[in-house]
């Protein structure tokens, strides 16, 4: 089938109800040729992408909008625009296959209007990428609530972040620091013909070009996993010694729970989801990293209905969040996040945070993280958790990485290369009875 026509079908779910790029782009994929994989997946990611952008050039040349229920058209209209304007494919071969792919899509009622649109686009170009100057949601590619945050809590930093938002991420593997070294790994991958340096945490490293991993050395045996080097923070953070009773709550898809195993001898670790689907993902994940976990399906948000009532050395909270230090690993963020989620997000969180309080050991160390860079879902929840548990103290992370905050460490998008992530350490203060220390009998 016409390729453009398959990323026409997957967008139209993505713009139309609103499913994830993550979700609908897998079977998407195995529809195609194998040799037409990588260009469904440029389409899918750019599309997503750019769409303010493209929108704005579609708005701009359309006499009358689309009707709402054609969201495959609509999807089909900016894949040929993205065509034509971000990539390199021949203008005469993006206009017809896209013109073909309407009628594939049994939309010949279309195949008129995708080829004048297109072309009037070409006729048009330099005029309306002029007015798209004056348009700051086109311009940027992101929409007004998320710019006007950004631009509210990072005031200096926002054109950064968007600019971060709009790029290509890089391949960021991790080396199994229990097998080889960093350094050993990178010589073992220049052996086989391909270059990384290293990134910005210690096992961390960054390709030069992209490739399929499981192509690398020692993917299947375990020895590398991908990993954003922002990711990689949490298991030092946690500061994990051998035999210590370990939760990492939200635990799918798995990726740092293969890191905190990698990381220290013999733990004591539980990995929770409350989906069950997602958490075979960490059982796979596990199964490739030669580790072992106790898998648990559970809401983190209520340890009532799974605790089993002893306390853990160590927490790893990485909670749900609006996802918006990532934007450029999944773009469809921007399409799917609305404002109002954050406020509901932050309250997720504060509840999630509050009850898994009570699951840690006194002198246990929790670490609070996600993938966003609003301040409500980071700091903020922090600083009330602060102050609603007085048997909580905030460890400062000083590192040369992020920037510190009132309450914990923030990573923009981009900088060292990272993603953008949110860290904050809380360390359960030891009872105090009589004016001595005391420990709870556990």
């Amino acid at each position: 089938m016409n390729v453009r026509a398959v990323a026409a079908r997957l967008l139209g779910q993505v713009l139309g109800p609103g499913q994830s790029l993550a979700l609908v782009l897998p079977p998407a994929l195995a529809r195609v040729a194998p040799c037409d994989r990588g260009l469904l997946q440029e389409l899918s990611y750019g599309v997503c992408r750019w769409q303010p952008t493209l929108q704005a050039l579609l708005d701009r040349l359309l006499e009358r909008p689309i009707d709402p229920r054609e969201s495959v058209v609509r999807s089909l209209l900016l894949t040929g625009l993205y065509q034509l304007h971000y990539l390199r494919i021949p203008e005469h071969a993006a206009v017809a296959e896209t013109v073909a792919a309407a009628r594939q899509l049994h939309k010949s009622w279309a195949a008129g209007l995708v080829n004048a649109v297109l072309r009037s686009f070409l006729r048009r170009r330099t005029e309306l990428l002029a007015m798209l100057e004056m348009d700051r949601e086109a311009h940027t590619a992101h929409p007004r609530w998320l710019l006007d945050a950004l631009e509210r809590d990072w005031p200096d930093d926002w054109p950064a972040i968007v600019a971060a938002n709009n790029t290509r991420p890089p391949l960021t593997l991790r080396v199994d620091a229990r097998r080889f070294s960093r350094e050993d790994y990178r010589l073992r991958l220049a052996d086989a013909g391909w270059t990384a340096e290293p990134a910005a945490a210690p096992t961390a490293l960054i390709l030069a070009e992209s490739v399929e991993p499981t192509l690398l050395p020692g993917f299947a045996s375990g020895w590398i996993s991908v990993q954003d080097a922002a990711a990689q923070w949490a298991a030092p953070l946690l500061d994990l010694h051998p035999g210590l009773r370990v939760l990492d709550a939200c635990a799918a898809p798995g990726g740092k729970t293969g890191h905190l195993l990698e990381s220290a001898p013999d733990l004591d670790l539980t990995a929770l989801d409350r989906d069950a689907t997602r958490l075979e993902r960490v059982r796979e994940t596990l199964t490739r990293l030669q580790a072992n976990a106790r898998l648990v399906v559970g809401d983190a948000a209520h340890p009532a209905a799974w605790w089993d009532g002893v306390p853990y050395d160590r927490i790893l909270v990485d909670a749900p969040c609006s996802a918006t230090g990532v934007i450029r690993r999944h773009p469809d963020i921007k399409l799917l996040r609305r404002e109002r989620d954050i406020a509901a997000l932050a309250e997720a969180q504060q509840t999630m945070l509050n009850n898994l309080w009570s699951l840690l050991r006194p002198d246990g160390r929790l670490v609070y993280a996600t993938c966003s860079v609003l301040r409500q879902e980071n700091e903020k929840v922090v600083a009330a958790f602060l102050t609603a548990h007085p048997d909580a103290r905030e460890s400062p992370i000083t590192a040369d990485w992020g920037r510190a905050l009132s309450h914990g460490r923030q990573i923009l998008p981009g900088e060292a290369g990272m993603d953008g992530f949110y860290y904050a350490v809380l360390v359960k203060r030891t009872p105090v009875l009589g004016g001595e220390s005391w420990r709870l009998p556990f």
